[in-house]
């Protein structure tokens, strides 16, 4: 099969998710883990798949190929979140040890299905190092931003930079802020989405001066979120293609905003499915193959 994702903004040919009932599994399920996987608050789990249907027919009728990662016992309620265990290059994909405990389990799992798929494996982030899919952001083909933070570490970095060394040009270190503590699932792409080459959903407040000012500096327009609207993953933008997105219904200003940039922008509601477990449209999806 083909794949290659060394973009955030090139049309999705196919795309991997994982469904509520494959990751929640039950209400009773979700009433035993939530708290230690430390959810804002227990999911409903008739409501995550009246809410996920939207999500997913939005999907089907802009992405050709769709996979659906199986159940897997060594993942948790977090595996729905199928963007962090990996990011696919045009050489393979690059498989992550996740800083979070109750999720080391899922890479391996990912790894076997997509290995059954065709699509080879380029490397491991390994040992000491600590990385997540949340925190790596492709500003164009040959340069990546990565965030270092809790969930991503130096030795994390290091690795990745020695892994795509022959096709990646730039690794940009992003440090992250505190937020709200060690627990909180703070990434980069909590605070940027990309939805076109120039036109980029941003929080401004957590972005350091530099990339900030080296973002502008490369000709990408900066919409802007509320700080309401971030604490409702307004700044968690999928980009389909460009300047056509999915986003989190609610987020009425940061939509407005998009829309006046030329965005075509999709909404679901995703009280249940995405802003309990603090995962937005992005976090739901692996795509696997742009072009």
């Amino acid at each position: 099969m083909k794949y290659g994702c060394q973009s955030m903004t090139d049309d999705i040919k196919s795309i991997l998710i994982k469904h509520p009932k494959d990751a929640f599994i039950s209400q009773e399920h979700l009433d035993s883990h939530y708290e230690e996987f430390n959810y804002l608050g227990c999911p409903d789990y008739q409501g995550v798949l009246d809410e996920y249907r939207t999500f997913e027919r939005v999907i089907k009728e802009h992405v050709k190929d769709i996979y659906y990662l199986p159940q897997n016992s060594c993942a948790g309620l977090d595996s729905i979140y199928a963007h962090d265990t990996l990011k696919i290059t045009q050489k393979g994909a690059i498989y992550f040890p996740m800083g979070k405990e109750l999720r080391k389990g899922e890479p391996d799992a990912t790894r076997s299905y997509l290995e059954s798929l065709g699509v080879p494996t380029l490397g491991f982030i390994q040992g000491e190092g600590k990385m997540e899919g949340g925190d790596v952001v492709w500003i164009d083909e040959r340069t990546i931003a990565v965030g270092r933070g809790y969930r991503t570490n130096d030795e994390g970095i290091r690795q990745l930079k020695e892994i795509v060394k022959d096709f990646v040009d730039e690794v940009i270190v992003v440090p992250m802020p505190h937020g709200d503590g060690e627990d909180a699932c703070l990434h980069l792409m909590s605070i940027i989405s990309l939805v076109d080459k120039d036109l980029a959903v941003v929080y401004s407040k957590y972005m350091p001066v530099f990339f900030r000012e080296y973002l502008i500096k490369k000709g990408i327009e900066l919409i802007e979120v509320p700080d309401d609207e971030y604490e409702y993953l307004g700044s968690n933008v999928l980009a389909l293609r460009p300047r056509k997105c999915l986003v989190l219904k609610g987020n009425t200003i940061t939509k407005k905003r998009l829309i006046n940039a030329g965005a075509e922008v999709y909404e679901y509601e995703g009280h249940e499915l995405s802003f309990k477990g603090t995962g937005g449209p992005t976090c739901l999806t692996c795509p696997i193959h742009r072009v």
